[in-house]
């Protein structure tokens, strides 16, 4: 490598595929490296985790009054696109089995500076999505207490301080603080800190759990289905469809969860594919068979603003406590496999941007027994547990979509790149129909982006200011890659 660089030349350079995967085995003893605990079962699991409950549990009261019956069709359009998109990710995990997910894809095929922003497009879409779960959590943990001791948690204590009028902050909300929120983030991070192996054992039980409860659900709303509630079906028309869809589709955040875990994987390049594709079909066919059923017990004019929405439907279907306590039971223990697995997911970006020199080296520090980054889980769980303690949900929805899409975007772009550079390059899975599939998912992503509210834009437009003002004054001269020596300008 030259001794100096141009600026466009760092910008643009590469981190060899071959640096990516020797790092993971331990050979650069300068950085911190993690180990293989995960079996393919506890990565199919990761991969439900991260996206059943966020999707299914609260989404509906969002989406429906957007789209109506027809939100139906906006799941299946959306999981359609993560299928696309969850067959380029199974490509570039069996080639490049690391944390980092497609960060670590866009370095090595597209550039310093493309990696740096879809890594803070990670962070972002992590981040967030953890706070909106959390919160959602919230709701539910208080409809459990309505029906088990009568009266809900004070909203002074359960709710944020702040609000949202047309997608802007504003003072206003009804409480002080959402403490609920803010204690899932904490007992989540405790059990990150113990490790992942523990981690891994702890979420596959309570997957197993949210499995048996939406099937509970789907076993006792389809006996009080109506086909009347289906009509109007489209009262938006696609436009309805579309914004619905695009809303939805932050809950495949999961796909991407997945491969975050490459490096702690056991045989990564036959077991990523394999529990990408397994959790999508999953996810996907609870998530359709829970909405259809859950249309077909009440209107769809009854979804909006419903707390707690599947556990309600069970209450009033019913007119019962107990199939509604139970919906809420395993709501509370299964939404917190969500936030587990999302704030995972986060930590391991961080590790691998860290362990880059792109953020500083306190994230990327392991602890030696338990092999977890211990700093950088606290450090998450503070960011995140502050935001689902103070900023109101239905603000945080869109804003993941689009972090979630943009990554998706870059990933797909990856599998066409590799192809062409490094087409020898070991694969233990292959897109089908190349480049078909690949260009579809990339075309099907930007036509859900073209669809979220402007207010999004603007809040990701800000949130891109920032971290490019933090890459030119920090991680552009910290980078591994940089030559120890002056830079000369361009």
């Amino acid at each position: 490598m030259s001794e100096q660089q141009t600026l466009s030349f760092r910008l643009l350079r590469k981190k060899p595929v071959e640096k990516l995967i020797s790092e993971t085995q331990g050979a650069d003893p300068e950085h911190g490296h993690l180990g293989r605990s995960i079996t393919l079962f506890q990565l199919i699991m990761f991969g439900v985790g991260a996206t059943i409950g966020t999707g299914i549990f609260f989404v509906l009261s969002e989406t429906v009054p957007t789209a109506g019956p027809s939100v139906i069709i906006s799941f299946l359009m959306a999981g359609v696109v993560a299928g696309l998109t969850a067959l380029c990710y199974a490509e570039m995990a069996s080639m490049i089995p690391v944390s980092g997910s497609s960060y670590s894809y866009a370095y090595a095929t597209l550039g310093e500076i493309i990696a740096y922003f879809v890594g803070a497009c990670l962070v972002l879409e992590y981040g967030i999505s953890a706070s909106a779960v959390a919160i959602g959590w919230s709701g539910y943990l208080n409809k459990l207490f309505e029906i088990v001791f009568g009266s809900g948690l004070p909203a002074a204590l359960s709710a944020a301080p702040l609000i949202s009028d047309n997608h802007r902050l504003a003072v206003g909300g009804d409480g002080y603080i959402n403490l609920p929120a803010a204690i899932l983030v904490f007992l989540c991070c405790l059990m990150l800190i113990r490790g992942t192996k523990e981690s891994a054992k702890a979420n596959a039980i309570m997957v197993m759990i949210k499995i048996g409860v939406l099937i509970l659900f789907i076993a006792i709303a389809v006996t009080g289905f109506s086909a009347s509630n289906f009509q109007p079906f489209a009262p938006a028309g696609f436009a309805g469809i579309s914004a619905a869809a695009g809303t939805i589709f932050f809950t495949y955040v999961g796909l991407d969860a997945v491969s975050t875990a490459g490096e702690e994987v056991e045989n990564p390049k036959r077991n990523l594919p394999l529990a990408i594709i397994a959790a999508l079909i999953i996810v996907t066919s609870l998530y359709v068979l829970t909405a259809v059923t859950a249309l077909g017990v009440q209107p769809a004019a009854a979804f909006e603003g419903q707390e707690a929405g599947l556990a309600t439907i069970l209450q009033n279907l019913t007119g019962s406590n107990w199939p509604a306590l139970i919906l809420a039971m395993g709501a509370v223990i299964s939404v917190f496999s969500v936030t587990l697995v999302v704030l995972y997911g986060q930590t391991r970006i961080l590790f691998a941007m860290s362990r880059d020199g792109l953020i500083p080296e306190l994230f990327h520090r392991v602890n030696p027994r338990t092999l977890s980054p211990v700093a950088n889980t606290i450090a998450v769980a503070l960011f995140v547990g502050a935001i689902a303690a103070f900023i109101p949900n239905d603000i945080l929805w869109d804003l993941t979509s689009l972090g979630t899409l943009t990554a998706f975007i870059v990933v797909s772009a990856g599998v066409m790149i590799l192809r062409r550079t490094k087409p020898d390059l070991p694969r233990g899975f292959k897109v089908p129909l190349y480049p078909v599939l690949p260009i579809l998912s990339i075309l099907s992503s930007l036509y859900l982006i073209s669809n979220l509210k402007v207010q999004v834009y603007e809040l990701f437009g800000i949130w891109l200011f920032l971290a490019a003002v933090f890459y030119f004054l920090y991680s552009v001269k910290k980078s591994r890659l940089e030559p120890k020596a002056r830079i000369t300008k361009s």
